[in-house]
């Protein structure tokens, strides 16, 4: 598995470059990983670009996993109703077929911004079988919500995959980084959370996208891979048998009471 943490820019084609050269650089792995919205950074018109899921850049993605033989998942944008759209998570798998889709369901009206303004929000969890794992779908704020985390990991995933554009600003790093572990360690399971380069270029609505800081964790909530704050390639490796022993000690998903909650 590799942790794709690029930078993404104000043109699709170089987004795209971008997404091969990660690729090229991770070389033999089942699964990459990129952030949210790679199709294109926030505070662009975002609906001028969007495309439905047979369009150009999706197909370009698809084209991209098949000749690298590596499934992927990445943020894109979906026309919505008037002029808003939907910032969708594809999964393809690594013969170039997109096999799901996820519509970020929580939508970031927080710190001064407002997503909802330019974002339709998705209606339904997402879990995947895809390169030989069962991902959730997670997009940036929707990790700070637990009770997706649980329904993800109730509908059978062995890994929580969280692809962001997290808004920088005071403690958002801080935020960031507890929260990723905190749905590994609830849920005693893998979590990739894979964030875009920080972006120092100009200033965006609601301040600067990225802080970087992807992270590979396992089940007790151990930081096996930490970006850090610049572009980065990384290859982890995930072993669900670990996900089995961590769970043989701490059972804490087996003494929930349904009884009362």
């Amino acid at each position: 598995m590799a942790m794709c943490q690029i930078q993404v820019g104000d043109d699709p084609d170089e987004n795209l470059r971008q997404v091969r050269e990660a690729l090229a650089l991770a070389g033999d792995v089942d699964l990459a990983v990129f952030p949210e919205a790679v199709h294109l950074r926030f505070g662009n018109d975002l609906a001028k670009v969007a495309e439905p899921l047979d369009g150009a850049f999706v197909g370009e993605l698809r084209r991209a996993a098949r000749e690298h033989g590596t499934a992927l998942v990445a943020g894109v944008f979906e026309p919505a109703d008037g002029d808003r759209v939907y910032n969708t998570a594809v999964a393809i798998d690594a013969a170039g077929d997109l096999v799901a889709s996820y519509r970020k369901m929580h939508l970031f009206d927080a710190f001064g911004d407002r997503e909802s303004d330019r974002v339709a929000a998705g209606d339904w969890p997402v879990v995947v079988d895809l390169a030989g794992v069962r991902l959730g779908l997670i997009t940036c704020y929707d990790v700070r919500f637990p009770e997706l985390a649980r329904a993800l990991v109730e509908r059978g995933a062995d890994v929580l995959v969280v692809i962001a554009a997290w808004g920088q600003g005071v403690f958002k790093e801080e935020h960031w980084t507890t929260l990723v572990r905190a749905r590994a360690i609830e849920n005693t399971v893998w979590v990739v959370a894979v964030d875009k380069a920080p972006d120092r270029s100009r200033p965006l609505s609601g301040g600067p996208g990225g802080v970087g800081r992807s992270m590979l964790i396992d089940p007790m909530g151990t930081v096996l891979a930490d970006l850090g704050p610049f572009p980065s390639v990384r290859v982890g490796e995930i072993d669900t048998r670990v996900t089995e022993h961590v769970r043989g000690i701490l059972p804490a998903l087996a003494h929930r009471r349904r009884d009362v909650l």
